[in-house]
């Protein structure tokens, strides 16, 4: 699973979410750009989404979808865990586009992002299925359905994010945490160690920022993985994106001192939810 920094993850500056197909370049913001020339690209781009079997992103969310047991309704939106493969790769693509939001400049920008998309895509199906002492969900934010209108699932998902269930690892007080091997291993069948939660990858759209998307996800996240039995919830940031540690700590996270020298290398901080 490619993990993005907490800067990468959630992004305060401008992010586009395409309303035709997931592969479209940032430039078609430029109002210098052509008709045509959006046209051929979009149908250029339209290729590449359909060489992966089956997904068609014109298709409407369908309404079984919003009935789950774990949601987050909030405003206009709807928090919940990914179902469709459609909304797996929205999720994906919006991860892509954060990436390099601010690599315009980068010749390479759109082909690099395409093979993110495709890779990202496979890991969060893979991490979707359970594993033995760990579970990991997809969380996206999607639009309300009202009345008779209707989102596909490219102009419906707006936020996502990654949380999952993960075990410390022996001597662990904290995740990553570097400890010494023990001298004598034990054959004996050991308890399950105790387990933690761990948030990655939030990112919110363009389009959809700043109406408290990433903080209702987060409230939903934390009561996902509180759910589960987990009694601290874990998110790395940047040490230089201050809006990101004021959203986190605004939530109720605080940083983990103890893990801030191991982690002044990568600038990064390590902060923690307790119930």
């Amino acid at each position: 699973m490619t993990t993005f920094g907490t800067k990468l993850c959630f992004m305060l500056p401008a992010f586009y979410v395409p309303t035709k197909t997931p592969i479209i370049t940032m430039t078609m913001n430029s109002p210098n750009i052509k008709k045509q020339e959006v046209s051929l690209e979009l149908q250029n781009n339209s290729k590449h989404i359909t060489s992966q079997p089956r997904l068609r992103f014109d298709q409407q969310q369908a309404d079984q979808m919003l009935v789950q047991t774990k949601k987050h309704e909030f405003g206009q939106f709807v928090a919940r865990e990914a179902v469709l493969d459609e909304e797996y790769w929205t999720a994906a693509w919006l991860r892509a586009e954060t990436h390099w939001e601010n690599r315009t400049d980068d010749r390479f920008a759109d082909s690099y992002k395409k093979k993110f998309t495709e890779q990202e895509f496979k890991a969060l199906k893979r991490q979707s299925e359970t594993k033995h002492g760990q579970k990991s969900a997809c969380i996206v934010t999607v639009k309300k359905e009202r009345g008779n209108e209707r989102h596909t699932v490219l102009k419906s998902v707006v936020g996502t994010l990654d949380v999952s269930i993960r075990p410390f690892l022996h001597g662990e007080t904290f995740p990553g945490e570097k400890v010494k091997a023990p001298i004598l291993h034990s054959t004996e069948r050991k308890e399950p160690k105790s387990q933690y939660g761990y948030i990655a990858n939030l990112c919110v759209a363009k389009s959809a920022r700043r109406q408290g998307i990433a903080r209702n996800m987060l409230h939903f996240a934390i009561d996902f993985a509180v759910s589960d039995g987990v009694g601290q919830v874990y998110v790395h940031v940047h040490r230089n994106n201050i809006a990101a540690q004021d959203l986190y700590q605004k939530i109720g996270f605080k940083v983990v001192e103890l893990a801030s020298p191991q982690l002044s290398r990568d600038k990064m901080f390590l902060l923690r939810y307790r119930l």
